[in-house]
């Protein structure tokens, strides 16, 4: 009897336990439950009161992109498929704005990069890009619009559709450039020779009209800019109107080569041909790479003659400051202190925004990750 009575009590706590943890996970994972804490701003200027870094919002799960909006407050996508709209100022506060059903969760893929539109107090269009399944297991990536209105996106159209996707290497970066072009930047997918086929849509920098198609002056008649990448998941341009990428380089036992790339119109950046300093005929050696170390570089951002983009495996902000086109230094920040960084924006208020990256199944996240983090660049 007394047997008995123990087998039931410790069912009873097994079962009590498993409650608890789908309890939690289902709170972390339902789109319908934000779990997200935002912190107000202390101060809004980059004088000595503003720390080096502060929290700005936390528990996330795996924010890939942010876009500010002319109020400042910002859109943050998460792997999974939800876009969130957080307001840091006066009322901190978070609102589910979509949640893109088609985006598909699979390795690097999701819900990935996201902008807004040159002219949005005009249009309210948003653009997002990720991964999505067609035909079963075939997995592809699109860029689509959507207007937003009412804290809602809607109507959503698919400006570039069937670009090549794997679990791996699927690119993700969108952004706007000074031309008023929209710049994408793409992965080999896991098949590094479609890299080097200019017909193709992986590996590559697409740009195209905010409406998808192709650009008058594109090179090579079709929405390919330049080629020859192996993964591109950061673009940013310089106060030269100069388009920089970062790119993720080799992977394995010998992994390392990632690439800092100065992008020009019709260039062959190399992939899978040459890699670090190698040189050859037509093709173009990258500003700085990373030798045998591993940056897995992100999102950039252009401040004050530096790129600052983001470390995955580097777990560190890194920091390219460029002296007449070149690559002078590389500076490191904040070297393992918050985990893996996925994305980095300059604010309109002057501050670099980052987003962590430790939810994506290689990180090793803590009680409130993922996180955005706002850094004070004056005290870099």
């Amino acid at each position: 009897m007394k047997k008995i009575v123990l087998i039931i009590i410790i069912s009873l706590i097994v079962t009590l336990g498993l409650l608890l943890f789908l309890n939690k996970n289902f709170t972390k994972n339902n789109s319908g439950t934000s779990s997200i804490s935002v912190t107000k701003n202390t101060t809004d200027d980059l004088s000595n009161d503003a720390p080096l870094s502060s929290v700005v919002a936390a528990n996330l799960d795996t924010p890939w992109s942010i876009a500010f909006l002319p109020n400042e407050s910002f859109l943050v996508t998460e792997r999974k498929g939800d876009v969130w709209l957080i307001n840091k100022n006066t009322n901190p506060s978070t609102t589910l704005i979509a949640n893109i059903e088609n985006a598909r969760e699979i390795g690097e893929g999701g819900l990935l990069g996201v902008t807004i539109h040159p002219k949005f107090l005009e249009n309210n269009f948003i653009y997002l890009y990720y991964t999505f399944r067609q035909d079963g297991n075939n997995t592809l990536n699109r860029v689509v619009r959507m207007v937003f209105k009412d804290n809602k996106l809607s109507d959503e159209e698919i400006i570039v559709d069937s670009i090549p996707g794997a679990p791996n290497h699927n690119g993700g970066r969108i952004k706007f450039g000074p031309d008023g072009y929209l710049y994408i930047g793409t992965g080999d997918a896991g098949d590094p020779s479609r890299s080097q086929n200019k017909n193709l849509l992986a590996g590559k920098i697409l740009r195209v009209s905010d409406d998808g198609k192709m650009v008058s002056g594109n090179p090579f008649n079709n929405l390919v800019y330049s080629y020859g990448h192996r993964n591109v998941q950061g673009i940013t341009w310089d106060n030269n109107g100069n388009l920089w990428a970062t790119e993720h380089g080799r992977s394995g036992v010998l992994s390392g080569l990632d690439e800092l790339n100065l992008i020009s119109i019709g260039k062959n950046y190399g992939w899978p041909d040459i890699e670090g300093n190698e040189e050859r005929s037509g093709m173009e050696t990258p500003q700085r790479n990373s030798g045998s170390t591993t940056w897995a570089p992100s999102g950039a951002a252009f401040l004050d003659n530096t790129v600052f983009f983001g470390g995955l495996r580097g777990q560190t902000l890194y920091q390219a400051v460029i002296e007449n086109g070149k690559v002078v230094e590389i500076k490191e920040h904040f070297k393992n202190e918050f985990g893996r960084i996925r994305d980095v924006v300059l604010g309109p208020d002057g501050f670099l925004y980052i987003t962590t990256s430790n939810q994506d199944g290689r990180g090793n996240p803590i009680a409130d990750d993922d996180r955005i983090i706002r850094v004070n660049v004056n005290k870099l």
